[in-house]
Parts: structure tokens; C-alpha cells; sequence
């Protein structure tokens, strides 16, 4: 049987990451750090945990006519993601600059570049990949009127749309219905429902608030303390994994790939959840985004 395509959607950063003893504030320099490059940004993030985990992958970015945007066509292709659909723009590719403390928290501070430049008319233009695509991963680090037009394209041809809502940002009500399975984090899941959550009570009022928005399925991911799996009126907590985390970058893009490679082969909504809480629990134990993320081998 033929694999389900997975198509995502969504940014292409290089990340520059420094990791040292503690995040600076405001007008401080803090030296004896350790300095990592990479790729990065959440859509490629996404697309490379996908692939990785077994999926069938094509990625469709926007990256610039640069040396950065060259390297990361030529990683994508090197991991077996189908490239053939990026776009070129006159803007830079996107980066990002990463502080990593002791304690594995993290700040990070984008220039989109080229990812603000992804236009509807773009979409428009690759509309015959979205209607074959079985699973589309989206996020919001490329303009938002683009993202709706990919997810009306893609779920009106039948696919199953995944929304990982980051970084938070106000979204259009029509979005929502559009959307198969919504991947916020607890913030985020506050800021899209009106509610300031900080209890599983009020966690779950703010999932009945976005299923009534539209949303179809909604997974809370909670990090150390696991994820909410609200499925078919039905939720479950599914447990984090106890290991040492040294750096969360990438953890949650893990995640949403992983999530979609396990529904693509036919698991439920909290198997793919399981599948993908062990996978992000690799990637929390590495340095680095991409770099982190973990093959279908490391999960046996």
C-alpha cells in the first residue's frame, strides 16, 4: 500500500545558537557560551521530524536567492524531503539567534526574511500538491492569510490539517474551521481560547472553547508534565517520558511531525501522541534544532 503524503507548509530558518550558564537581561553581556549553527525554523523543523520518523515529505517554503537558502535546499534534499516545490524570494532567508541556559530554557529572536514573503499567491500557485496531500502540517511563522489559503485548499480536497499555532498570534475565526487537529502548547491554547489556563480544568474549557470554533481534535502539549489528547469528545493525559533535557528547541516541532507520521500509518490520535511524546524525548536530550531531531531507528 502507497504511503499517505504528508506535505508541510511553513518557514525555513539558519539558527544561530549560543548555549551558556544563563540567559543575559537587558544590557548584559554574558560570556563562555558555546556556539552551534544549523537549520532550522519550524516548518523545516517539522518536515525533517516527519521524514525522519518514515513519512512521505514535501516541504514548500520560501527561502532567498543566498548562500543560506542554497545550504538549506541542499539539506532538505540530503534528508529525502521532495524540494521540488520551494520558492525563491528577493528578500534574505530567515534566521534565528537562540540563548540556551543551564537549565535548557531558551529565547530566540527571528528575522523572517524571505518566510514573510510567502503570499496567497503563492499558495495559489502549488494548490495541486495541497489537494494531493493526505496530512498538511502548518504553523505561523509565514504570514497568516497564506497559512488559511493552504488549509482551505488542502481540507477541502480531503486532507487532514494539522495546526501547530506558533508562534501565538490572533487568529481569523474562519481558520479554525479548516482545521483537523489543533497543536497548541498552553499558552497558546490560552491565548486561542480567551482563558488564562493554569490548571487542567481550565485547560479543558479552553479545548471545548476551540472545538466550538471548529477546531475537530485538539492535543495540549504540557512538556515535562506530557500532553491532553481531546479526541471524539474523549481526553486522555498522555505521561512525558523522564529524561534530562539539555535543550527544548526543537521538541515540539518533533512532536507535531512525529504526531502526523504516526495518524498517516493508521494510529490513533493518542498512539500517534505516544509515538510522538518519544520522540520529542530524544530530541530534548540534544543540542540544536534540526540536529536533534531523531531517525525511526533511535526509537526502538
Amino acid at each position: 500500500m502507497a504511503q499517505k503524503k504528508i506535505v508541510v507548509v511553513g518557514s525555513s530558518n539558519t539558527d544561530m545558537t549560543i548555549k551558556s550558564g544563563k540567559l543575559p537581561i537587558p544590557g548584559e553581556t554574558v560570556t563562555g557560551g558555546i556556539f552551534y549553527m544549523g537549520p532550522g525554523g519550524k516548518g523545516a523543523n517539522q518536515a525533517v521530524a516527519a521524514k525522519r520518523l518514515g513519512g512521505d515529505v514535501t516541504f514548500i517554503c520560501k527561502v532567498g536567492s543566498d548562500l543560506f537558502g542554497d545550504n538549506s535546499i541542499a539539506g532538505y534534499e540530503k534528508e529525502g524531503i521532495d524540494t521540488s516545490h520551494i520558492l525563491r524570494s528577493n528578500q534574505a532567508s530567515g534566521t534565528a539567534l537562540i540563548l540556551v541556559d543551564a537549565a535548557s530554557e531558551n529565547c530566540i529572536a527571528v528575522a523572517p526574511g524571505a518566510n514573510s514573503d510567502l503570499s496567497e499567491e503563492d499558495i495559489d500557485s502549488i494548490a495541486p500538491v495541497l489537494k494531493q496531500a493526505d496530512f498538511l502540517i502548518l504553523q505561523l511563522e509565514t504570514p497568516v492569510p497564506s497559512v488559511l489559503k493552504a488549509a482551505r485548499i488542502a481540507r477541502e480536497a480531503g486532507a487532514y490539517v494539522i495546526l501547530n499555532p506558533a508562534p501565538a498570534c490572533e487568529l481569523p475565526c474562519e481558520l479554525f474551521k479548516y482545521i483537523s487537529l489543533l497543536v497548541p502548547n498552553q499558552t497558546e491554547a490560552s491565548l486561542l481560547s480567551g482563558l488564562q489556563c493554569h490548571d487542567e480544568e481550565c485547560l479543558l474549557e479552553a479545548v471545548a472553547r476551540l472545538r466550538a470554533k471548529g477546531v475537530q481534535d485538539v492535543v495540549v502539549t504540557l512538556g515535562s508534565k506530557g500532553s491532553l489528547v481531546c479526541h471524539d469528545g474523549q481526553v486522555e493525559r498522555i505521561p512525558a517520558q523522564i529524561v534530562q533535557a539539555v535543550d527544548t528547541t526543537a521538541a515540539g516541532d518533533t512532536f507535531c511531525g512525529a504526531i502526523a507520521v504516526g495518524l498517516s500509518e493508521g494510529l490513533s490520535l493518542p498512539s500517534a501522541a505516544r509515538f510522538a511524546t518519544k520522540a520529542s524525548a530524544i530530541t530534548v536530550q540534544r543540542m540544536g534544532a534540526q540536529n536533534s531531531i531523531p531517525y525511526r531507528k533511535d526509537l526502538i
